[in-house]
């Protein structure tokens, strides 16, 4: 169960975040509950990894977290589907972080669209061959210095990372962006580099040839800023551990909506270990913190083998 205070927080935040969006959708709404209440019990929803059944009677059970979202009365489960259905992806983008970092790093994952025990699946009904369906596949782009889930793209898989490269990638500014063999191509590379205004660190397949940046000059590999991708891998497991690696809902678009719910989650968990641990570490004499923007930098100065050791 997650502890009182870091839900306390965690609900605070939210609510700080929907106020990016419209009170309501409008001027003939019936005023019951606003759009900020119905985003943050779905975005806690995806924080407790609950149906819309479980949210409601934790709701209804849990005084404190109805006066956060300021909540006179519980809605029912159906008013929770129906609002979830009449969205748009484009409003929950909004409410990811800002599109501007030092180093992204890409890659892809799969999500699973059924919650069927692994014996169920392969033994049980092994002749069944109705048993496989399509996955959930998405993209993302990450800042390696905070790890804020910056954009995103979700297909039905199974389906190449590449088609998503320049979707994923459009209106973020970064100096540079690092991506693995899969996406490996000049036209990538020249996008970045001509389109972006940025530097592509992406290794070269065996088979591939050398591209240039101008006559004569190839891409310059640095491995030091290659290294950083591994922290998309790192996100994709902290949302999987976290939050699941299953989808809940049938339809497609509700699939995606319900996939930007979580990474909305993660982002508001990820501020606020963050902070977190920039409080921490302000409260020790012999750390010396140093904050550029929103990136987060500790160098620890009297005890170089103590360290700070973040849950995530």
């Amino acid at each position: 169960m997650t502890k009182e205070p870091f839900l306390k927080r965690f609900v605070l935040s939210i609510k700080k975040l929907v106020t990016k969006i419209p009170r309501y959708s409008s001027k003939f709404s019936n005023k019951i509950y606003d759009n900020h209440q119905k985003f943050s019990i779905l975005i806690l929803r995806q924080k407790l990894k609950m149906t819309y059944r479980e949210i409601v009677n934790f709701l209804k059970f849990n005084p404190l977290a109805r006066a956060l979202i300021n909540l006179k009365t519980v809605p029912d489960h159906s008013t929770l589907v129906k609002f979830h259905k009449r969205i748009k992806c484009a409003t929950l983008d909004s409410l990811l972080c800002d599109k501007k970092a030092n180093i992204v790093a890409i890659d892809g994952t799969g999500f699973q669209t059924n919650n069927m025990s692994y014996h169920y699946a392969n033994v049980w009904h092994f002749q069944d061959k109705r048993k496989y369906r399509r996955y959930l596949k998405v993209s993302i782009a990450i800042d390696t210095n905070t790890q804020y889930i910056l954009s995103h793209k979700t297909r039905l898989g199974p389906r190449n990372d590449n088609i998503d490269f320049v979707s994923v990638l459009k209106d973020v500014k970064c100096d540079y962006v690092v991506a693995d063999k899969g996406y490996d191509s000049k036209k990538n590379r020249l996008y970045v580099f001509r389109k972006m205004k940025s530097y592509p660190q992406i290794p070269y397949r065996i088979t591939s040839g050398i591209n240039y940046e101008r006559v004569g000059v190839p891409f310059k590999f640095h491995k030091e800023i290659y290294h950083q991708r591994s922290k998309v891998e790192t996100v994709f497991s902290v949302i999987k551990r976290k939050y699941g690696s299953f989808i809940l809902s049938k339809s497609f678009e509700s699939q995606k909506k319900e996939l930007i719910f979580r990474l909305i989650a993660y982002n508001v968990d990820r501020k606020l270990i963050l902070s977190a641990v920039f409080f921490r570490v302000s409260l020790e004499p012999e750390l010396l913190n140093i904050v550029w923007g929103d990136y987060l930098m500790v160098f620890i100065m009297k005890n170089p083998i103590r360290n700070v050791h973040l849950r995530i």
